[in-house]
């Protein structure tokens, strides 16, 4: 059976597919569960301010996206129509009692079924005084700063990906980030978050806890693709339900400064540890630990000259780390360390790729065997000479 190929490329947006974090958006948990994800990674490099803007935001958010979920088609619930809502939220600091488009939509929703999800969030963001309502909306806007790119808003159009279907058939999704600028990695963020939820559910309520189709994620860069909420319960979990993670990062720290205290959880939980080489202090410092000690044999010989002569031997058993970080730090390049659970570690030899019966098969071998994403993602119309093609511009209304 062939694998369904799925890209999504935030460095180059002509080699995606398009995604719609929205169009996996069916209940007022799935709503909560993209808003935490989405405020999560759009924080900014500065100090966190008072929690109170935070809170008024995710109200805001909620509501949007709640009143879209609710009232709007599946093909209308996107971030270029949040954008919208959000461009039509005029506030009046002189005039509180004012009204403007956003509110009349609330009004008219709440009057439908008064105790809808969404009008609920919204009432109590009103409960701002203007000028208070006026830098939510404010701060909001810069965090959907990104949205405001065509390029982005097309991207986000619809979706392609089907990720409620990976599990069900066999899938290859490539998710690409940039390594230098980190602007749009909240999006796969996002996408992960998604597709760990789905995957858990769909196995939970559709496959009696196991899914069909085993679904390895191998996560390189892992720090780069921002913060995945909760990951440190969902690596505990997913192994029951026939999903893998491959956690793949440059050093502990990089893992430490994104997931603060969970880093220790996350590590602890993966079975199999693979040091292929590095000099970074937090490292090396626990990958020593990490292997632990031997027992060493060592004799101390005393020899005493004076007017009587005396000589000595000593013997002792003592503990001596296997390797110290000096030694983990000028580690062979060709060389790995590989841990398994339940077993001692092995100082083994890196895998020659170009040996692997399949190497011929890549484009590094072969430029001629580089996939042409670009050409496989695009779907614009190619038409020929015998082409017919019905104008309905002079139709008229219907």
């Amino acid at each position: 059976m062939p694998y369904q190929i799925r890209v999504f490329n935030t460095i180059d947006f002509n080699k995606s597919h398009h995604y719609n974090p929205l169009a996996y958006v069916h209940s007022e948990k799935d709503i909560l569960k993209l808003v935490t994800v989405l405020m999560e990674n759009t924080k900014g490099d500065g100090k966190e301010g008072d929690p109170f803007w935070n809170k008024a935001e995710r109200l805001l958010l909620t509501a949007y996206i709640g009143y879209m979920v609710q009232n709007l088609k599946t093909e209308d619930r996107t971030f270029a129509n949040l954008i919208e809502m959000l461009d039509h939220s005029q506030v009046k600091e002189d005039d509180e009692g004012a009204v403007n488009g956003v509110d009349l939509l609330f009004q008219e929703s709440e009057k439908k079924d008064p105790g809808n999800f969404a009008a609920r969030q919204y009432k109590k963001y009103k409960l701002a005084a203007g000028k208070t309502s006026k830098s939510i909306l404010i701060s909001c806007a810069a965090r959907l700063a990104p949205f405001d790119i065509a390029e982005l808003r097309e991207l986000t159009a619809y979706d392609e990906m089907e990720l409620n279907l990976i599990g069900d058939r066999l899938t290859a999704l490539f998710i690409i980030i940039s390594d230098t600028d980190d602007t749009f990695n909240f999006l796969a963020a996002m996408m992960y978050s998604q597709l760990f939820n789905l995957l858990c559910e769909k196995a939970d309520n559709v496959y009696k806890g196991h899914l069909p189709v085993h679904v390895r994620c191998i996560l390189d860069e892992f720090p780069n693709t921002g913060k995945i909420p909760n990951f440190e319960k969902l690596i505990a979990t997913i192994r029951s339900r026939e999903i893998s993670a491959s956690v793949i990062l440059q050093s502990m720290s990089q893992l430490k400064a994104i997931y603060k205290e969970s880093a220790d959880t996350i590590q602890g939980n993966c079975d199999t540890l693979l040091f292929l080489g590095g000099k970074e202090k937090t490292t090396l410092k626990e990958m020593s630990e990490t292997l632990g000690k031997e027992t060493i044999d060592l004799f101390n010989t005393s020899d005493t000259r004076g007017s009587s002569q005396s000589m000595g031997v000593n013997y002792q058993r003592t503990g001596k780390e296997l390797m110290s970080r000096d030694e983990i730090g000028v580690m062979d390049g060709g060389k790995c360390i590989l841990q398994v659970r339940g077993v001692r570690p092995f100082y083994s030899d890196k895998y020659d790729i170009t040996t692997h019966p399949m190497y011929k098969y890549l484009s590094d071998y072969d430029e001629r065997n580089t996939f042409d994403v670009e050409s496989y993602v695009s779907h614009r119309l190619k038409l020929t000479k015998n082409t017919v093609v019905r104008d309905y511009r002079d139709v008229g209304d219907f």
